[in-house]
Parts: structure tokens; C-alpha cells; sequence
């Protein structure tokens, strides 16, 4: 087991944004959490990251670890958790090449990372092309891109992605997901939460249903896929 999270709370105010969910993630899968909007997943992951507080009685442990005891900066640095949020947040006033050196700043095997530029570039061979060029003038699916590969370099053991198929054109989306298969077969966890639920379930191995903070349903998503409930709310059938 990879992640285990355990009546999970996290509230803004008076608003109950998670309400008590627990779920797991094993070393080496996808897993998906869907929902409308308003349902939890953007501060589930926030949660996951440290960048939200947490409600007391809310348990999660990564790799063995008590993920309560580590502050945002070092889940990235220490524990090699990285999150691409909804928004993409990157540096626009910095070149591709300068928002990924910069990614690297908190990782402790220093003199390795030319082999991981690589990776990103080889992955997006259209990040190469603009790598001296400033994100903010990149397109929205170049911008999307050098959000992955950002997370990539900062840390691979888990990644976090929020909505990352939000604006983008349906060719985009796809070359996107394929990409981040490979770089699941490549050793990194995923953990993903999409509004797009047919491509998400369609992407994932495993998958949870969240709705206004509670988990709803779980399962393979092959059977999510094909349940009456999740195929009214979310798949348009």
C-alpha cells in the first residue's frame, strides 16, 4: 500500500468541503476520483499535498509514513509527492527550461537531473522544441505539458493531478493521457481527480465516486464504467 487515507476531513469555515472519506492507493496504480464540481476532489488532493489543514481524526499514511507530520515542502522533497494543480500555476515569465531547473530545487540527489530533462523531452517532444521559450506565451496544451513535466522532475514517486484535461482540445487530451500511461509504466503512481469522467474511468485501474464530500461508490472501472448510476450522473447515458 502506497496511500492510505482514513476519514479524511477538511472544512473553510463552517463548509464541510471532505466529509469523512477514506480510500487507498497501491504502489504502481491509477486511480481516479470523479465528481461534479463542488464535490471534494480539488481539496482531497490539497489535502494529500499539505496545503490545506485537516480536520482532527483524519489519518493518512504514505509509504509507511504519517503524511500529518510533513509540512508542504518537504511531501515534494522528502517523500517524492508532486502535484500538478488545476490552473497549471506555472511561471509564466520563465522559459520552459527555467520553470523545470526550477522544479528541481528541493531534491536531494543533486547532478541528476539532465537525465530527467530528457525524459520530460522525450515525452513532449514539443516541449523540446520550446524550451528556451517563456510558458506564459506557450498554448494551453504546451502549458499543460510543462505542468506534468514539472511535477515529473520534482518528484516521481506519486503524482497528483488536478483536472488536467480541463481546456484542452480532445487530440491534446488524448496525446496528454498517453503520456501519463508511460509515465505510470515508468514507475510513478498516479492519483487523478477529472470532471471528464469518461476519459478518466476509461484512463484509471481503480475508481471513486465522490459527491459534496462523501465517497459514494468505488471500484475497478471497468464495472464504474457500466454502472446505471455513474452512467446517469456522469456519462451522459
Amino acid at each position: 500500500m502506497l496511500l492510505q487515507v482514513e476519514n479524511l476531513k477538511v472544512s473553510y469555515g463552517a463548509i464541510e468541503a471532505v466529509q469523512g472519506i477514506s480510500f487507498q492507493v497501491e504502489r504502481g496504480e491509477i486511480v481516479c476520483i470523479i465528481g461534479a464540481n463542488g464535490a471534494g476532489k480539488t481539496s482531497t488532493l490539497r489535502a494529500i499535498s499539505r496545503l490545506v489543514p485537516v480536520k482532527p481524526g483524519s489519518k493518512m499514511v504514505f509509504d509507511g509514513k504519517n503524511l500529518l507530520k510533513y509540512p508542504a515542502h518537504r511531501v515534494v522533497r522528502q517523500l517524492g509527492i508532486s502535484h500538478v494543480p488545476e490552473g497549471r500555476r506555472l511561471f509564466g515569465n520563465l522559459t520552459v527550461m527555467e520553470n523545470l531547473i526550477l522544479a528541481t530545487y528541493g531534491r536531494k540527489d543533486k547532478g541528476n537531473f539532465q537525465k530527467d530533462f530528457d525524459m520530460v523531452f522525450d515525452l513532449f517532444p514539443r516541449l523540446a522544441e520550446r524550451k528556451n521559450q517563456k510558458a506564459g506565451t506557450l498554448s494551453g496544451g504546451e502549458q499543460q505539458m510543462l505542468a506534468v513535466g514539472r511535477a515529473l522532475v520534482a518528484g516521481r514517486k506519486m503524482m497528483l493531478l488536478d483536472e488536467p484535461s480541463m481546456g484542452l482540445a480532445p487530440v491534446l487530451m488524448q496525446e496528454l493521457f498517453e503520456s501519463l500511461k508511460q509515465i505510470n509504466q515508468e514507475g510513478t503512481t498516479i492519483l487523478l481527480v477529472e470532471q471528464n469522467a469518461q476519459m478518466a474511468l476509461q484512463f484509471a485501474h481503480r475508481g471513486y465516486v465522490l459527491e459534496t464530500g462523501r465517497l459514494v461508490l468505488e471500484g475497478l472501472t471497468t464495472d464504474l464504467l457500466n454502472n446505471p448510476k455513474v452512467k446517469e450522473a456522469y456519462l451522459g447515458a
